[in-house]
């Protein structure tokens, strides 16, 4: 399974928090939904790529890091694929090596780069730095930042559901995050939560993230350029400006392959009416324990998956306003829209 859905539904409630607090960045992140989603995916996920070719259809198969022994798509054999840049051939855990840590910031470094791990607590100033930067250093434009909001919620999402944070309770199959109940998370929050309670066009989503732009400001936040701004001066660290352009390389292959998965993956989501009720995909109920899609939800229900999801979308909400406490430069966005229609019916139609 991928965490597609999980991140994008982080995104959303976390948007939705915000609002309700009347953070200026939710105005931002609404008018640029597509580019803050994608953030909340491939703002982080930078091993987005291929693991294999299938043998027989010659189609390129898998998730990066993930090992596949054989093509999901004929059961056949596999052979592995490369990033070919610069003369050279990476692996998907070469890249995921390079990159991983530097986009999470909290975890997944490699080896001596551990050192660079950000501690948590210094993780606002942080992000209010790289948004800082991106206002001073990128140009004009409200895109980039809507972008940068949503991977700073990857960052707690998946520090929160993996555990490498406290903040969300959740014992589903008796645990809180492990292949065999991701993909009644994935399924629940698709089907019940995202499409029916929230009205999620999930295919409108996956297809709209995948097409936006890769953002220079990422080179940036991930230290793969050179150190400027109020993030140089901060975090000094770690800085490798010569990485610069295979992470272009990488940010728009991530953005290529994900419109492959797409369809895939809504394949692999979708339900099956059957004469005893709707049915999932029978691979990820063999992978959930043999769980129908009924008792998933059963147990979705019983764990309170829902609460789960809402600490989330406040702990998120709580990052982005601690950001804007810390950046002067967001307080100046207007925290609504303005006056509505019928407002201005009132004052000008006379």
């Amino acid at each position: 399974m991928s965490g597609l859905v999980g991140h994008v539904m982080y995104g959303v409630l976390g948007a939705k928090a915000a609002r309700q607090r009347k953070l200026p960045v939710a105005g931002i992140i609404e008018r640029h939904w597509a580019s803050y989603l994608c953030g909340s995916y491939l703002g982080c996920d930078i091993q987005t790529m291929p693991e294999a070719i299938c043998v027989e259809t010659g189609k390129e198969v898998g998730y990066g890091t993930a090992k596949l022994e054989k093509s999901p798509l004929t059961g056949g054999p596999v052979k592995p694929w490369h990033l070919e840049f610069g003369g050279r051939k990476y692996t998907p855990r070469e890249i995921h090596t390079l990159f991983y840590g530097r986009s999470h910031l909290v975890f997944g470094w490699k080896g001596a780069d551990t050192q660079h791990t950000v501690p948590w607590d210094h993780l606002d100033d942080y992000v209010a730095a790289a948004v800082g930067d991106a206002i001073e250093l990128f140009g004009p434009g409200e895109r980039k930042l809507a972008y940068l909001f949503g991977w700073a919620c990857h960052i707690v999402g998946d520090s929160l559901i993996k555990s490498v944070r406290p903040g969300v309770d959740l014992e589903l199959l008796g645990a809180k995050y492990t292949p065999r109940n991701r993909p009644i998370q994935d399924l629940v929050t698709f089907h019940d939560i995202g499409r029916k309670e929230l009205g999620l066009n999930w295919v409108d989503l996956f297809a709209d993230l995948a097409a936006t732009p890769v953002e220079p400001a990422q080179v940036h936040y991930m230290r793969a350029g050179r150190p400027r701004g109020r993030l140089g001066e901060t975090f000094a660290n770690a800085w490798e400006p010569a990485l610069e352009p295979l992470l272009l390389t990488v940010l728009a292959e991530n953005r290529r392959y994900q419109q492959i998965r797409n369809g895939r993956l809504l394949k692999q989501l979708a339900l099956k009416k059957t004469r005893v009720g709707w049915q999932c995909d029978e691979e990820l109920s063999g992978i959930a324990g043999g769980l129908s899609y009924a008792e998933m939800l059963e147990a979705a229900d019983k764990a309170d998956f829902r609460h789960a999801l809402w600490q989330m979308g406040e702990a998120v909400a709580d990052l982005f306003e601690r950001v804007v406490e810390r950046q002067p430069l967001l307080q100046d966005f207007p925290v609504g829209d303005g006056p509505g229609w019928e407002e201005l019916t009132g004052r000008w139609k006379g």
